[in-house]
């Protein structure tokens, strides 16, 4: 579901980018036009089914030079999910999955970083869903670093994925009976912009 891990996922591409720019520490925020926070799950396991949260937002304060990352922060509206199904796209924000009536934020918070490769590494964070939160890690890939071709921004660019157990979180239908997968891909696809200094 949605792993609002998009923010944090963004936070390790500039950490393991390795080339400073600003000697101060700068704030980094997604881009909502150039990010994408997706998710997979069997559906009666005829096919996966592949859908989209389409509010996300969030920011987090980076020191390329000192490589420390702080005050990271992304937050997912689950009413947004978006399956290609208006009845389907209900029964998703249901209590029988993300119950975003009740619940009507999916947040994401980094706790840690840590490099495995050049453009790899991994990011742990607390994902909270349905008022329930455990720790999540995201394999993260940094696509690219530095200014934009056609505007004047300094942008990050990563691709991050892991998977989860949809249950963790007390979303259990369909489990027991196989209509709906218990196994949750998260696919992330994001854009960070530095914010400009005065």
């Amino acid at each position: 579901m949605r792993t609002s891990p998009t923010a944090t996922a963004c936070l390790l591409a500039a950490l393991l980018a390795g080339r400073p720019a600003d000697a101060a520490p700068a704030r980094f925020v997604i881009d909502p036009e150039h990010t994408f926070v997706a998710f997979m799950v069997s559906h009666i396991g005829y096919h996966n089914l592949l859908a989209q949260f389409l509010e996300v937002k969030g920011s987090y304060v980076f020191d390329e030079e000192a490589r420390t990352l702080t005050d990271l922060s992304v937050t997912i509206d689950p009413a947004s999910v978006f399956t290609n199904n208006a009845k389907r796209d209900e029964h998703v924000r249901s209590q029988d999955f993300l119950d975003a009536a009740r619940h009507p934020a999916i947040t994401f918070v980094g706790t840690g970083a840590e490099p495995t490769g050049f453009d790899t590494g991994k990011v742990t964070g607390d994902l909270t869903i349905r008022g329930v939160t455990r720790p999540v890690t995201l394999d993260v890939r940094l696509n690219k670093i530095g200014l934009y071709p056609y505007v004047d921004n300094y942008v990050v660019g990563i691709s991050a994925r892991t998977t989860i157990r949809r249950s963790e979180w007390g979303m259990t239908y369909g489990v027991d009976n196989g209509l709906v997968g218990d196994e949750v891909q998260i696919i992330i696809e994001c854009e960070a912009i530095r914010e400009k200094q005065d």
